[in-house]
């Protein structure tokens, strides 16, 4: 177990205030520690802290200061990069493999964004002889990062870092299934020598009385929220009455459609890793394989084949590919939309429970009933559909059968057919002969259920900002006075 509980973060300070609560690795059914949980009145005095670092330090003036404050948080997170991924495969139960590229990831989103916050500008235009119309670009307040379990390094510095680069404060909730790899996270943003006080605030969830209090504080101006599209419609519910702005990046039903023409051998590949990433939780893991018909029983083969042999086992095992789910309850949850595919569709390979924890093997099922929960609803676990297409127009239709909208991919040697899905398909990112590319300077967000806005990129800033206009008549020179 760690040495000493997880605490809050406040105005500058560590707070250790609240009930304990004990993290367990959902590997091995074991505390690996304790952390305290928070409350409406610790976030309330996290919002205030924030505000009043906002409006009274420099830091929403100051693009040098935050630049120079995301480098010396990128250099922490890499000084502790081994130490933060031990602790994701414990807590988090993902293997070191994805536990380190998560890390690095979120190294390299704080390094691009570090860069971004001194280039930051804004526009002018003359609308008249002497009439001067500036268009200036200003950090939006304090701003609420609510960071889901399944990527808590990422997922955190994703939006964390952008906010910072714009000049907003922050008020930070960690998941509550993954304290301790945030409180290391936290010690390493929190060493950098040149951030001001109050600027990072971190409050430990405790059910969803903290997220509430987020939403419902007057301090805070914007609230940035990746996870479940059910939790997003909440929280833009609750943010209605005070008109916050929201950025929401939720759930997902990536299709990926194969055709006739593609590399067998690569889709499966691709997918196999695209399906089964984080053991399936992640929003644009690759949920359906939706096949042209004249190829389904050869890729099925192929790819059955392929999750069959993933290794599944504790992510410190060097021989793992895929590890563990985050708790008994989502295994449980798993378990039963495996029994409901086998009512509904066709088993292809049911996934099986590996030991006592919160382990289970990949699952395949045919379905063509587009109707169906399985294939309408998000999943979030290691169990994919097999679905079959019989021409461009069908793919097409099916890739857009449901709500979701956040990721797709389309496997083709057709450059100009990859094109025409590529836009035809209603999905924030589509990939062509590959899945699950994630890096900082691609913009990543959705179309419908999927959510709003945009992370990554340079449009990742703009949840953060604000357009200021200043409109001046300076008068046209030599005109009579």
């Amino acid at each position: 177990m760690t040495e000493h509980p997880a605490k809050h973060f406040i105005g500058g300070e560590w707070i250790g205030d609240g009930p304990l609560c004990d993290s367990v690795n959902p590997a091995t059914l074991e505390a690996l520690g304790q952390h305290h949980l928070g409350s409406e009145r610790l976030t309330n005095q996290a919002a205030s802290a924030a505000r009043e670092a906002f409006f009274t330090s420099p830091w929403a003036a100051s693009p040098r200061l935050r630049a120079q404050v995301l480098y010396e948080i990128a250099d922490r997170l890499e000084a502790a990069r081994d130490e933060i991924a031990d602790l994701v495969v414990l807590e988090n139960g993902k293997i070191r493999a994805e536990a380190i590229g998560e890390t690095l990831g979120a190294i390299s989103e704080t390094r691009y964004y570090a860069g971004l916050a001194r280039n930051i500008r804004g526009t002018m235009q003359e609308t008249a002889p002497g009439n001067f119309s500036l268009f200036n670009r200003e950090p939006a307040g304090v701003a609420g990062v609510i960071v889901p379990w399944n990527a808590p390094v990422t997922l955190l510095m994703r939006s964390l870092a952008p906010a910072l680069a714009a000049g907003c404060t922050t008020v930070i909730k960690p998941a509550q299934q993954t304290p301790l790899v945030h409180a290391r996270i936290m010690e390493a943003i929190t060493s950098a020598p040149s951030l001001p006080k109050g600027v990072v605030n971190s409050v430990n969830e405790n059910g969803i009385a903290v997220g509430k209090a987020m939403t419902a504080s007057p301090d805070i101006d914007v609230i940035s929220f990746t996870g479940s599209s059910r939790t997003g419609q909440a929280i833009m519910a609750a943010c209605a009455p005070s008109l916050k702005r929201v950025g929401l990046e939720l759930g997902g039903k990536a299709p990926a459609v194969v055709f006739a023409d593609a590399n067998l051998d690569l889709a499966v590949k691709e997918l196999t890793h695209g399906a089964l990433a984080m053991a399936g939780q992640i929003c644009v893991a690759a949920a359906r394989f939706v096949v042209h018909e004249s190829i389904a029983s050869e890729f099925e083969a192929k790819i059955t084949m392929a999750f069959r042999a993933v290794k599944v086992g504790p992510g410190n095992r060097p021989e793992s590919q895929m590890g563990s789910l985050i708790d008994l309850e989502n295994r449980a949850r798993i378990e039963r939309l495996i029994e409901q595919a086998g009512d509904e569709g066709e088993m292809v390979l049911k996934g099986e429970r590996l030991s006592d924890a919160a382990f289970l093997s990949p699952t395949l099922f045919r379905i063509n009933d587009l109707s169906s929960p399985l294939v309408q609803e998000e999943l979030f676990g290691p169990i994919v559909s097999i679905e079959t297409f019989a021409d461009e127009a069908e793919a097409v239709a099916k890739a857009n059968a449901t709500s979701y909208g956040l990721a797709a991919s389309v496997f083709t040697n057709d450059t100009a057919r990859a094109m025409r899905m590529s836009r035809a398909i209603r999905a924030g990112t589509v990939w062509i002969n590959s899945h699950l590319r994630l890096f900082a300077e691609g913009e990543t967000g959705g179309y419908g259920k999927s959510g709003l806005g945009r992370l990554h990129g340079p449009e990742g800033l703009h949840d953060f900002l604000e357009t200021k206009h200043i409109y001046m008549e300076a008068g046209v020179v030599g005109a009579a006075t």
